[in-house]
Formats: C-alpha cells, structure tokens, sequence
C-alpha cells in the first residue's frame, strides 16, 4: 500500500545542512494500522510529512497504492493527495468556522454540492460523535472534540491512507484513549489504512499492528508489535520498552541476595502471550518440577486485542530441576530469558 525507498531529506540553514532522514526504506501493507514511533529529532514529522508529499524528498521514492507520488506533476498529485487524509496534533482547525464548516471545507474546494455536503457531514458528525456540536466554533469545544473534528475533515474526502502527526500528545489519557478507540474503529468499519507517529508506546500498545522504530532519520528495528514489543534488539527500542517492566534495580538485588540463599537460585523473565497469559502454567510446571519460586515483578496488559504477560521470577531449588523447569516452560510456548 505505502512504501518509501530510500528516502533522503535534508534541511539547510545558511552553511549549515541538517539531514532529517538518510536513506529510509518502509513499507506498510494494506489496511493496517502502522506505528512508528521515535525520541524528538529521530524524524518521526519528516517522515509522515513525506509520504503525501507536503515534504518533497530530496531523493527516493513515495509509492502510495501503486502509484509514484514523486514522479507527478502538480495537478496529479493534488488528485492523489486526496486520497490521503492527515490529523495534526494541533488540530489546524479554522478558528472562525463552526464545526459543520471545518469538515465541509475540503468538500467545498472538491466543488462538491451542497446537498452532498449536507449529508456527509452529517454522516461524519454521527461517526465521530459530535451530533450535538453541529454549530459550535472550535474555541468552544475541548482538545478530545477539536481532534474529533479533525478526524472527521481529514475523513471527508474518503480517503484510502490516513495520516495521523502525534495526533493524541497534546491530550490527556482518557481523551487519548477514547481517540484511539475511535480510531481502531475507523480502521475496521473502512478498512482504512492508518499510519501515526508517536513517542509514546502506549499509543502503539493500543491500536498498532506492526511498528517502526525511527533513530537518526533511519528505520533501526520494525515488526509485529508483539515482537518488537516484547523482544526488543536496538537500544532504542529497548529505552521505550523498559518502562513496562523495569528489571535492573531488581536484578541485583535478587543476584546479590543469591549469595545468601542456602540453594541453587536463578533469575528469569517469562512472556507470555494470548491465552497462554491466563493459563496456570507456571504454578503447574513447578508442581511437576518440586521447584519453588518467588515473583520479584509482574504485569499483565494488552497489545492491542492481544493479551500478554510477563513475569520476573527466582526459581529455588536443585540446578538441574531448575533447568528442567525452564525447559518446560519454553516447551509450552512461553519465552524464558535468563537475567542473570
């Protein structure tokens, strides 16, 4: 559906030259919901700036359903543009049009009529709940209500990608939340595929079917969520992670009170993933073994509809019941990494 070849965009500033992204390649299927998350700077604005081309690359290429967005002259690609609808994080809503003006605003410069207008804007506000607001402007509205509208306008030129730039930073975490559910809704009536940036991993928790981590202006590490998520390799995706389930401060604690433990101990993280995480494989596994063990953290949550859990935990008892243990658990699909 999208993908970016080899994109390089470079800024100047007088003598100076900033490169925003340097030779990134990316691609996103078809009706997904796609991630990519960075740190300030990383060139998360760049990259999504570039796919409808509002930031023209200074070389690769922009294919967006088939077509080469790079190659069109100024008329196609305003066409094509259409086609892409794009949320802000500040809304960019017009401050002296009501509610009903800023979603009809991209329909009245399609020449659309005004009948037409009347009922896909009316159709919108029904989708996005904002039936009641009708003749609002939007200082009257609060942040959750004007990015409702924003997802409205960008929806009125049904388009097939929408485009979302932080679209939930500038709000709280329960109009976040009700932000994203409207989202995720969207993406399954309409099959639309979606594409946010973001440097909050709850945002991508929440709604991403996969993810692209962005550092430098390059793609370091991308995948599944779940895999990305809960087997992070480059050190920046483990920085965003490490807030889920932060071990080191008990890592040592638990490795130096090894030394004073009368028995063999080891310490383990244990993922587990769908059902597997509300099943008692741990308490049965260690039944069967005769190990003991003490849970030093845990947390249970969702990536998506897809339910995980992970467990750090010191196994007690005789080395080799230990090693059967863990071997156990990997054999029933759980991920067992040893801390230690």
């Amino acid at each position: 559906m999208i993908e970016l070849k080899n994109l390089t965009k470079e800024y100047s500033a007088g003598n100076r030259i900033t490169t925003a992204l340097s030779g990134l390649n990316l691609s996103v299927d078809k009706g997904e919901i796609f991630g990519v998350i960075g740190h300030s700077g990383a060139g998360k604005s760049t990259l999504i700036r570039c796919i409808n081309l509002l930031e023209r690359p200074n070389s690769g290429e922009v294919w967006v359903n088939g077509v080469n967005l790079t190659s069109l002259r100024t008329k196609q690609l305003q066409a094509e543009r259409r086609k892409i609808g794009m949320i802000y994080q500040h809304f960019n809503l017009l401050s002296s049009a009501t509610v009903y003006e800023n979603i009809a605003f991209p329909l009245r410069l399609a020449h659309i009529s005004n009948q037409e207008i009347e009922i896909k804007v009316n159709d919108l506000l029904a989708l996005v709940g904002l039936e009641e607001h009708h003749d609002k402007y939007p200082a009257q509205l609060s942040g959750g209500q004007k990015q409702r509208v924003g997802i409205a306008r960008a929806l009125a030129s049904d388009p097939e990608v929408l485009l979302c730039d932080e679209a939930t930073s500038a709000l709280d975490p329960q109009t976040t939340d009700s932000i994203l559910k409207l989202l995720l809704d969207i993406n399954k009536r309409f099959h639309l595929t979606i594409v946010l940036i973001t440097h909050e991993m709850h945002v991508i928790q929440s709604i991403c079917d996969r993810v692209g981590v962005i550092h430098q202006g390059g793609i370091v590490e991308q995948g599944t969520v779940s895999e990305v998520f809960l087997k992070p390799r480059h050190p920046i995706t483990r920085d965003f992670t490490r807030g889920e389930l932060d071990h080191s401060d008990l890592l040592m604690q638990a490795i130096n009170m090894k030394s004073e433990l009368p028995f063999s101990s080891q310490v383990v993280k244990i993922t587990f993933l769908g059902g597997k995480t509300y099943e008692s494989i741990l308490s049965r596994t260690v039944r069967e073994t005769g190990v003991d063990f003490a849970i030093l953290q845990g947390t249970i949550s969702t990536l998506k509809d897809t339910p995980y859990g992970q467990l750090i935990v010191r196994f007690e008892g005789e080395s080799e019941y230990i090693s059967t243990t863990i071997h156990k658990l990997v054999s029933q699909g759980l991920e067992v990494e040893v801390l230690d």
